[in-house]
């Protein structure tokens, strides 16, 4: 507990999760990674002047070292311990007090600051930060690219933004404030001892001129290689079924293996360079030390330095070649570190291209009403996929959207749910435009249960919860038994033994059936209760049965809702109120079913082709 207490103050000084405004970070490495530090800045501050004194102390005990030597080079050993601090027991004490004590507390300080506060707090807070920005994405930006891809460089690229600051803290300054010390105590020693230390940064700042671009670059290509990798690998995970079914091992590994040999390729064109750099500075640490040594002997044999003197200035050369090479080292995880950061930051600070307006006002629903009006809509450059829409929905109404594949169907679902902004016209709820309401607001007054089901990685109880988390377990219940969906979660039980609404459904709900995953999203329609419900094939998955049964909770559902429904099975949505065909993006045909079916035009021959309740597929270059 009193341990606990100490660190308490270390552990809190981050805040890692605390709400901040705009998290968007910007776009070039030095002023991401000046985003977050200065977040952190009186951490940082503290972590500067620790190492500074660490690197004091450090280049201090070989002073020491040397003064010892002097001091018993003079000392008469007949004289004892007696002799010795008569005169130079003030000088002892002081030596002694520096290593045992300063020297500790100076390095717990440092150790406390890095390990307790840094470490967990400033690699969480970027972490989280980065996460935050990137969660609030338009549906495109996920669309476009692979989530591997996507989870590998928040997570990459925030660490590296640690592992940077930390190696330029607790190495990079070390080493300047240890060299600064070096050229001081050297030159208070014999100035021409200064000269040798002066030369080796000199040819060092050379060899990293040189260097260091070419790595940068090639670390942002190992970068990019290595996350285009990882999303290559999880996008395989992600699909393993369907890559056990249609593709042989031999082809899935071939896609993966071309992602590894471009890593790797990368990785040595990184490498090839490093190796060069810390040749390099090998060598011009060999030239170095041996003229030192030299001009250290040659100043002994003058009588211009004292033995303490020799000794101190070659155990603080090599105690320096050391760091330095230590810093090669580093310079690898430094180079590797910028290149993720480059790489990351692209990602990371992108801005958030479907953002609510600055005076955007919560939703109101009072019908729900929904009208489109004019509305026009194409993905990027394509030609309009919806173009001059005009559909009102009237308070409480059941309309059926029916259609070609392709024909907008979806897309008219996706604008109604602003995860795209309309090109042209506007979409009304209540009188209300979605584009000038709250996102939040607006996805809250809808229940939606999609064709192609994905649960959470979560329990059933989570996956349903997400509907309406402030809903009783009793409500929680009733939902799952309208949907039919009672009895199999009773009977669930996970690997871990997690059993009923604990048990987890796997990735994307992979451990249960279609039908079962149906039932869950079904349920969670049903417990949040919105005023406007989307059905896009509902009831797809389910057999026959459970169809019939599911179909008779869904009227109750939609008893006072406005439904808008998407079906290729026409007998789940022919007793709607109103069906609405859809053609190349555009209205063609509305009415009951049986008036449709009278009129002859293309709901009638949908709905003669129909085998088996389903529509025949026909490609169009529409979506």
């Amino acid at each position: 507990m009193i341990i606990k207490a100490i660190l308490r103050p270390f552990e809190n000084w981050i805040s890692p999760f605390a709400e901040k405004g705009d998290v968007r970070p910007p776009d070039t490495v030095w002023r991401f990674v000046w985003f977050y530090v200065r977040q952190a800045k009186s951490v940082i501050a503290t972590l500067i002047v620790l190492g500074g004194l660490t690197a004091l102390i450090e280049a201090g005990l070989f002073y020491f070292t040397g003064r010892l030597v002097d001091i018993l080079d003079v000392t008469a050993r007949e004289n004892g311990w007696s002799g010795l601090l008569a005169d130079h027991g003030w000088e002892l004490a002081f030596m002694l007090s520096v290593v045992l004590v300063w020297r500790f507390l100076i390095m717990l300080a440092n150790a406390l600051t890095d390990e307790q506060v840094m470490a967990p707090g400033f690699s969480f807070l970027t972490r989280w930060q980065a996460y935050r920005h990137v969660s609030r994405q338009s549906l495109s930006f996920f669309q476009n690219d692979l989530s591997g891809r996507i989870v590998s460089r928040i997570a990459q690229g925030t660490q590296a933004v640690y592992d940077l600051v930390s190696t330029l803290i607790q190495n990079i300054w070390f080493v300047a404030i240890y060299l600064v010390s070096t050229v001081a105590l050297m030159a208070g020693l014999d100035w021409r001892l200064a000269v040798p230390i002066l030369m080796w940064v000199v040819g060092f700042a050379f060899i990293a001129r040189y260097f260091v671009p070419r790595i940068r670059v090639r670390a942002r290509e190992f970068a990019d290689t290595a996350s285009m990798l990882n999303g290559r690998i999880t996008d395989s995970f992600a699909n393993i079924q369907t890559l056990k079914l249609f593709s042989s091992e031999r082809e899935s590994d071939a896609y993966v293996l071309d992602g590894f040999e471009r890593n790797r390729n990368a990785a040595l064109a990184f490498s090839r360079l490093i190796v060069g750099a810390r040749s390099s500075m090998n060598l011009l640490a060999g030239m170095m030390i041996s003229l030192l040594a030299v001009l250290s002997i040659d100043l002994w044999l003058k009588g211009q330095v004292t033995t303490g003197g020799i000794a101190f200035s070659l155990g603080l050369m090599l105690r320096f070649n050391m760091l330095l090479g230590r810093t090669m080292g580093q310079i690898n995880g430094l180079m590797r570190n910028i290149g993720t950061i480059q790489n990351a930051a692209e990602m990371i600070s992108a801005p958030i291209d479907l953002t609510d307006r600055p005076d955007a006002v919560p939703l109101v629903v009072t019908g729900p009403e929904i009208r489109f009006e004019n509305m026009t809509f194409g993905y990027g450059a394509a030609r309009p996929v919806i173009q001059g829409f005009d559909l009102t929905i009237r308070p409480g109404e059941k309309v059926g959207i029916v259609g070609r594949s392709g024909a907008g169907k979806s897309t008219l679902v996706n604008l109604l749910l602003r995860f795209y902004d309309v090109s042209g016209g506007r979409i009304l709820i209540d009188g209300q435009d979605i584009a000038a309401v709250t996102q939040q607001s607006l996805r809250s007054a809808i229940g939606m249960v999609t064709q192609d089901t994905s649960l959470l990685h979560r329990s059933i109880r989570d996956n349903i919860m997400i509907g309406r988390p402030g809903a009783s377990e009793a409500e929680l219940a009733a939902a799952l038994k309208r949907a039919e969906a009672d009895r199999f979660v009773a009977s669930l039980e996970d690997h871990r033994g997690r059993k009923g609404l604990d048990a987890q459904v796997g990735e994307r709900g992979v451990k249960l059936s279609g039908g079962q995953r149906q039932r869950i999203a079904i349920a969670r329609v049903m417990l949040k209760d919105a005023p406007i419900l989307v059905l896009d094939e509902a009831t797809s998955a389910l057999d026959s049965e459970i169809e019939a049964v599911i179909q008779s909770n869904l009227d109750r559902l939609m008893s006072g809702k406005t439904v808008l429904a998407i079906a290729h099975r026409l007998s789940t949505i022919a007793a709607l109120d109103r069906l609405v065909v859809m053609d190349a993006g555009r209205i063609v045909e509305q009415g009951t079913h049986a008036e449709l079916t009278a009129r002859g035009g293309l709901y009638a021959e949908l709905w003669a082709r129909q085998s088996g309740g389903f529509i025949a597929a026909e490609e169009n270059l529409a979506r």
